[in-house]
């Protein structure tokens, strides 16, 4: 029984990190193309949605005026472009750096956390589209044109996500990248066979009469696309839409960013019905299984691994714990990825603590290091 115990809790763990992204390239060897945006010449401008894009802010007076610069800056028809840019109970000056760079509407709210500073500006939107992202995320000049593309080429589309970069400009350990690259290619093939799992806060966009409120401790990058999939949408990945953010420098950063988001992410896991598959198709329950599921149990299935192993596993699994938690600096790009693995699987752990124990606040900070 130990046996069968270890073997399972490892078939899973391998699926869920590397089979799981094996099957969905076989299953589409050639993805689909992306979403063509519309030419340009009057015509077609004519006919594009009007658009709000909304920027949640909280003391982000440093980076605003550039972000209210690159909305302005889009390749979109002016008259169709709304800008606006919702500061959540921020007392550094955002808000007034906002409206001096040009924002079309500033929203001076009381602290409520970013997604009801959202719910604010979307209720105040009259627009065919919201658009949303972060402070201090830069998108590339056609990125909003091909963001809204999907909607007018497909009826069940009803949210869309963009594909950012993350860079690391002064250098540091951080390997959030490579992970990024893998996440990528895996959003890319689930939304060419079903739905995405899950978007990113730099760049996306819904329908307006498909944007729905949630609970302001879970996140829209989580909560959104299986919420909507429910609700009978196709949420899909539009990879011509680019954006740029800077990533936390090092490793030890990005685990303490991702223990905050996990805290989040286990209100949604636990409260918010990801483990509930019901109204989903069964090709998206099997993906939200293998790219959801597994991944947030993940530190269980380490740790039943690692109890249930033979001898010799079991001291192979603490030595590679011990090189990968070694306090040597280390510019091996396997040391490093090692050990940006065993950290992130602690935050899901710590994240999920941190929650039972004391919550989840629908507040939050910029991430050291990103602005």
């Amino acid at each position: 029984m130990r046996r069968a115990i270890f073997w399972t809790t490892a078939g899973l763990l391998a699926w869920a990190q590397a089979g799981y992204g094996l099957a969905l390239g076989a299953l589409r060897r050639h993805p689909r193309q992306a979403y063509p945006p519309p030419p340009r010449d009057p015509a077609a401008d004519a006919a594009l949605p009007t658009v709000s894009l909304i920027v949640a802010a909280h003391a982000e007076r440093d980076v605003i005026a550039a972000k209210v610069a690159n909305a302005l800056a889009q390749d979109y028809p002016r008259d169709r472009l709304e800008v606006v840019v919702a500061c959540d109970g921020s007392t550094d000056g955002t808000p007034a750096a906002a409206r001096a760079a040009g924002a079309d509407v500033v929203l001076d709210l009381p602290r409520g956390g970013k997604v009801r500073a959202q719910d604010a500006a979307v209720a105040r939107a009259t627009a065919d589209v919201v658009a949303f992202s972060d402070a201090n995320a830069l998108w590339e000049p056609g990125a909003l044109r091909a963001l809204v593309a999907p909607f007018a080429q497909d009826p069940q589309i009803g949210y869309v996500c963009g594909r950012v970069t993350f860079v690391n400009p002064d250098g540091g350990t951080n390997q959030e990248g490579v992970y990024w690259r893998y996440e990528m290619f895996l959003r890319t093939r689930e939304s060419d066979l079903a739905s995405v799992t899950a978007g990113n806060g730099a760049i996306y966009a819904t329908r307006r009469d498909a944007y729905v409120e949630v609970d302001p401790v879970m996140g829209h990058d989580l909560k959104l696309p299986f919420t909507l999939v429910r609700a009978g949408w196709r949420c899909v990945e539009q990879p011509l839409a680019r954006a740029t953010e800077r990533m936390v420098p090092d490793i030890e950063g990005e685990a303490a960013r991702k223990r905050r988001m996990m805290s989040h992410a286990w209100a949604i896991v636990l409260q918010g019905g990801l483990l509930d598959p019901r109204g989903w198709p069964a090709k998206y329950t099997i993906m939200i299984a293998s790219h959801r599921w597994l991944r947030y149990f993940g530190p269980l299935l380490h740790l039943v691994a690692l109890v249930t192993a033979p001898r010799a596993l079991r001291r192979l699994q603490l030595l590679g714990l011990a090189i990968a938690l070694a306090p040597i600096p280390s510019r091996s790009r396997a040391l490093l990825l090692a050990r940006y693995y065993v950290l992130t699987e602690g935050s899901i752990a710590l994240g999920l603590l941190d929650h039972l124990r004391h919550g989840t606040a629908a507040g939050w900070d910029p991430p050291e290091g990103t602005r």
